[in-house]
């Protein structure tokens, strides 16, 4: 005959030892407590070092995109979604469409510059080649007088970055637009039949021309700033859309230190200097 057993809820508890079965890891005496909040499970740490190389890789490939201008959000997201309506109706014009935003984000690059500061300096308006040094007779609208003056012009293609800076610090005495034709802005005509928005700077040095000129294909001049305004060498005044040139108009007796054929960078490639002397330089990021 069997004995019954007891209820579960009779029975005695274990005892600690029964509980654990391997107490002497907590009585050892010479074994040192684990602070389990202290550090990371070796293998949490080893996987740290991977994620922090990856960070520094995109970090690097951030800080070789340059950022957009503003401008060219509404052309971009224009370009974005005529490649998803090309994906749809055929896989290859898409791709090419895809190809189209990238250039379009390309064209509306705003990149920083590092612009020398000196009294009597004057830096390209544009990024492009220098098309024409010449001495030639300033646009009317100007206000310049009747007499030929040096001028540096600037061909910008549609590769290029088309944010344009002043070429001099000062004040904007003149703003004057003039609708015209839209023919190649390489030719020399361009400067007096094409659309055209010009600006008057007053420095101590005398008074600096800039005229921002369509091109073939450019459609639109955007001007950022307004008459009385103080500018500074280097800062963002326009933009032109797609391909066109800039006409920098110096004061008379002024040598241009660029000749024809160089590539030069907004904001950066001096000019001319009206002084011709070479004290120490400082620069400025913007």
């Amino acid at each position: 005959m069997t004995t019954p057993r007891r209820p579960i809820a009779s029975r005695r508890p274990l005892s600690s030892r029964h509980r654990n079965p391997r107490p002497w890891r907590s009585r050892n005496p010479c074994r040192a407590p684990r602070n389990r909040g202290s550090r990371a499970p070796i293998s949490r740490r080893r996987g740290g070092e991977p994620q922090r190389a990856l960070m520094s890789i995109a970090n690097s490939i951030r800080a070789q995109i340059p950022p957009i201008h503003p401008e060219g959000y509404p052309f971009i997201g224009g370009f974005a979604l005529a490649s998803l309506i090309l994906f749809w109706i055929w896989t290859p014009l898409g791709w090419i469409g895809t190809l189209l935003t990238v250039w379009c984000a390309l064209f509306f690059r705003d990149p920083v510059r590092v612009t020398p500061v000196r009294d009597g300096i004057v830096v390209s308006p544009a990024d492009g080649r220098v098309s024409m040094v010449v001495q030639a007779l300033p646009p009317a609208e100007l206000g310049l007088g009747d007499k030929p003056l040096p001028r540096v012009s600037i061909f910008m293609s549609v590769f290029n970055c088309h944010v344009n800076r002043s070429p001099v610090a000062g004040r904007v005495d003149r703003i004057a637009y003039r609708p015209g034709a839209f023919i190649n802005a390489e030719l020399d005509k361009a400067s007096e039949d094409n659309e055209r928005n010009s600006l008057v700077i007053s420095t101590p040095n005398g008074r600096v021309g800039v005229i921002q000129i369509a091109g073939l294909v450019a459609r639109r001049i955007v001007c950022f700033v307004k008459e009385g305004q103080s500018i500074g060498a280097g800062e963002r005044f326009g933009l032109i859309r797609f391909g066109s040139r800039l006409d920098v108009y110096l004061p008379e007796g002024t040598k241009a230190l660029v000749s024809e054929g160089q590539t030069a960078i907004a904001g950066e490639t001096i000019l001319a200097d009206f002084h011709g002397g070479d004290p120490g330089r400082t620069f400025r990021a913007d």
